[in-house]
């Protein structure tokens, strides 16, 4: 049985076979409506969503399946009545598979660990691979490749996002950039950047961490940021964050370093003004909501492929 947790746990062969069948699934939908007929998607959500939610729905509804919403938060798992152990070998007796959009990496290598059904990471504190499959995804559909390209990433780190954008760029060949604050609060962790650097050699590419906003974004083929103030970060932190990370925004001038063709991209939600300015996330370089709907076609391939359906 296979899980997906992150990105550094999967071969470069089977990013590149479940980013085929996302093309595959967009193109052709039909082919694929009756394709989860009478199987069911446990959502456990501990953190709040949109996109996530919607996506893993919709996903399971176009291939004849079906989704419930399980919010932990009036549950006895959220409680913590219930131990993550006994929710997912309970779970694991009505449902096909099993999606979760946690806080904790370690409660998803938890549910993993006991599930009897596969295990789909929607976003944790460390990784989140689907977006990164859907990023992925519209790259290529943008840019013809992957391979070869150079991706840009400014801003604020030590994220998920970011951890994972390392993992997945260097997996499938691609150049990737990170530039963000010298300080460690915003350095994406240590152990990602060994891990990526490690299979990016393997494929011929390159993975860098530069602290200058321009110098990160020189002839690079994609440009992507994220929110200066993740869900878990508190308000009071705002201020100085904004200080801090404010030579990373993506403005047109930082833009212009880029290729002349360069997409820019970011997971949403935005905040112009904040890490981007609204010229560009409103401008010719944008592809976010593409970048959004890919989530739909990508998410269809990981449950398709983790209940063994290709």
């Amino acid at each position: 049985m296979r899980h997906l947790l992150t990105l550094a746990e999967w071969s470069s062969e089977e990013i590149g076979k479940v980013l085929e069948l996302a093309a595959h699934v967009k193109a052709h939908p039909g082919t694929y409506s009756n394709a989860c007929d009478r199987q069911t998607l446990l959502m456990i959500f501990e953190k709040p969503s949109l996109r996530t939610r919607l996506s893993f729905e919709a996903a399971m509804t176009q291939m004849g399946g079906h989704a419930i919403y399980y919010d932990t938060s009036r549950s006895p798992m959220g409680a913590g009545k219930e131990s993550i152990h006994d929710t997912v070998k309970a779970a694991g007796r009505f449902v096909d598979i099993i999606m979760a959009r946690l806080f904790d990496h370690a409660h998803l290598e938890e549910m993993a660990k006991h599930s009897p059904v596969p295990v789909i990471n929607a976003l944790t504190n460390f990784s989140h691979p689907c977006q990164i499959l859907g990023d992925l995804q519209t790259i290529r559909e943008k840019k013809g490749r992957l391979e070869g390209l150079k991706l840009a990433y400014v801003g604020d780190s030590n994220n998920n996002v970011t951890h994972s954008l390392l993992y997945g760029a260097a997996k499938v060949g691609m150049d990737i950039t990170v530039g963000c604050p010298d300080a460690e609060a915003y350095r994406p962790r240590p152990h990602v950047l060994e891990k990526a650097k490690a299979d990016a050699a393997e494929r011929g590419s390159r993975v860098e961490l530069v602290h200058d906003a321009v110098e990160a974004v020189r002839d690079a083929d994609v440009v992507y940021t994220d929110s200066w103030m993740s869900y878990h970060i508190p308000p009071e932190e705002q201020e100085k964050r904004v200080k801090d990370l404010m030579p990373f925004q993506v403005t047109a001038e930082l833009m212009a370093h880029a290729k002349e063709d360069a997409i820019f991209m970011n997971c949403l939600p935005a905040l112009r003004g904040f890490e981007q300015t609204a010229e560009v996330i409103d401008g010719r370089w944008s592809v976010v909501f593409d970048e959004a709907e890919n989530r739909l076609h990508a998410q269809k391939a990981v449950i398709l492929y983790l209940l063994g359906k290709v």
